[in-house]
């Protein structure tokens, strides 16, 4: 023991420094302290970053550490966001027996029938905005919201506590299966704590209960099956993900070239992929039968359809037309950009989907971070924690623009330095031309290509990654 101190010391230490950050931000933190904030995520950022280029090589050394980053906040409220209140919300109606996608919040308060304990103090928490939409979160992300609402009884911290759980451990499960993923595709292990011991991720997901986290899990496992060659637990992994939040729905089209008869790498064809597809539709589908009603569809889809048509925060080509449309029309054009943009998004992701190369798990993962990146510079709103999707996929890649982004994008938060919450443009701009221009720069620059083979860039990947593999490992 001794000896493994003296031999890790700088580290430990450096791991102490954190652990005493991670305290002051989970316990004694107000979000509109932003300089406070700042400072203790950019030193948990760069601690973190220099002990896991000293200890890439200690994989339990660096797994016990992001464990115990993570415990810190298990008893701390959320103080970052308050969505966790509408999580509480939806799961004790589901505990009560209500279906949570029929009823509003304010509507039930209005009315005192709110048939949950602790009503007034969950709808004050969730905000009036919250509270006056109907619940936009999918099944699978319901049933573990009703696991606290069942677990928890009529205590706020007790469900944060089940929910941080379920989190914690969809990470334990990402490390595992990352860890894995990374040898299947040739590619240095130590690569995954760029995600699992990034203060982004901690803080984000495990401190501020986002469920990101699981989504990624089963996405990690869906494409773990999918090396492996067993493509029906893959289906029913990212069709599991896509029930617990949307998102992975904009990766299927990419599987288009993946499925091609000429892939005798993996065995697959064009009849396994419509069987594929089927899968994912089917498990979908029945994740929802539980809460099947009526209006079920409406009220969803008109949730989900204020994220393109009403909201709005840390855009950022958005925020360009969004100007155009002021100086052109006078006014603020999101509900025509709200329609185009995602037009726009479809476009490129069939043309990624038809025109790239797909033929190799590298180089559909390669496109799954192209696409959802394209897709977040074109949204109307991109909150802090939306990052952890391409986060993760560059892990598996040799771009680095999303680890840039995950640490750049604390800025978004100087939006509520004030009482009244008021976005400071030149900071999301900055925040924009770094990532977006590393972006360009990885992508464009670095290959030597001219912007007209977008889609076919990343054909070379495979060599590229085992080469740049074969030199982190010679290091």
């Amino acid at each position: 023991m001794k000896k493994f101190f003296q031999y890790h010391k700088m580290t430990l230490l450096m791991a102490v420094a954190v652990v005493l950050f991670y305290f002051s931000f989970a316990y004694d933190l107000d979000r509109a302290d932003f300089i406070k904030l700042f400072g203790l995520y950019t030193g948990a950022f760069f601690l973190t970053w220099k002990i896991v280029k000293i200890e890439k090589s200690q994989f339990w050394l660096l797994a016990t550490l992001a464990l115990v980053f993570r415990l810190i906040f298990l008893f701390a409220i959320p103080n970052l966001s308050q969505d966790f209140y509408r999580f509480i919300w939806d799961g004790r109606m589901i505990a009560a027996g209500w279906n949570p996608y029929l009823y509003l919040p304010e509507n039930l308060i209005a009315s005192g029938t709110a048939p949950i304990a602790q009503a007034p103090e969950l709808y004050k928490g969730m905000g009036a905005l919250n509270a006056s939409h109907y619940t936009n979160y999918p099944p699978l992300n319901q049933i573990i919201f009703a696991l606290a609402g069942i677990l928890s009884g009529k205590s706020i911290l007790g469900a944060v506590v089940v929910l941080r759980s379920v989190i914690i451990l969809a990470d334990l499960g990402t490390l595992y299966f990352g860890r894995k993923l990374l040898k299947k595709l040739k590619l240095p292990e130590y690569q995954i704590f760029w995600f699992i011991l990034n203060p982004f991720i901690i803080i984000e997901l495990t401190g501020n209960l986002h469920f990101e986290g699981v989504m990624i899990f089963l996405l990690i496992l869906s494409l773990y099956y999918l090396v492996i060659k067993k493509w029906i637990l893959s289906a029913v992994f990212i069709a599991l993900s896509i029930s617990l939040k949307l998102l992975p729905l904009i990766f299927l089209p990419l599987l288009f070239r993946f499925f091609s008869k000429k892939n005798n790498a993996y065995n697959l064809n064009f009849g396994k992929l419509i069987l594929y597809y089927l899968i994912v539709g089917a498990v979908v589908i029945l994740s929802f039968l539980p809460f099947l009603s009526s209006e079920l569809i409406s009220n969803f889809m008109d949730s989900i359809g204020l994220w393109f048509q009403k909201f709005e925060f840390n855009a950022s080509i958005y925020y360009v037309v969004r100007w155009v449309g002021f100086q052109v029309k006078g006014y603020n054009i999101i509900a025509t950009a709200g329609k185009v943009l995602p037009v726009l998004v479809i476009l490129i992701i069939g043309a990624l989907a038809l025109f790239r190369k797909n033929n190799s798990l590298k180089k559909l993962i390669v496109s799954m971070l192209l696409t959802v990146s394209v897709y977040f510079f074109l949204s109307t709103t991109i909150h802090p924690w939306y990052v952890a999707m391409p986060l993760i996929l560059s892990v598996f890649t040799r771009y680095k623009f999303a680890l840039i982004w995950s640490f750049i994008v604390i800025l978004s938060y100087t939006a509520y330095i004030h009482e009244i919450y008021h976005e400071n443009l030149w900071l999301v701009a900055l925040e924009y031309i770094v990532v977006i221009g590393m972006f360009m720069y990885e992508v464009f620059w670095l290959k030597l290509e001219s912007p007209s083979r977008l889609f076919a860039f990343g054909d070379n990947d495979e060599v590229s990654d085992v080469n740049d593999s074969a030199k982190e490992m010679s290091r």
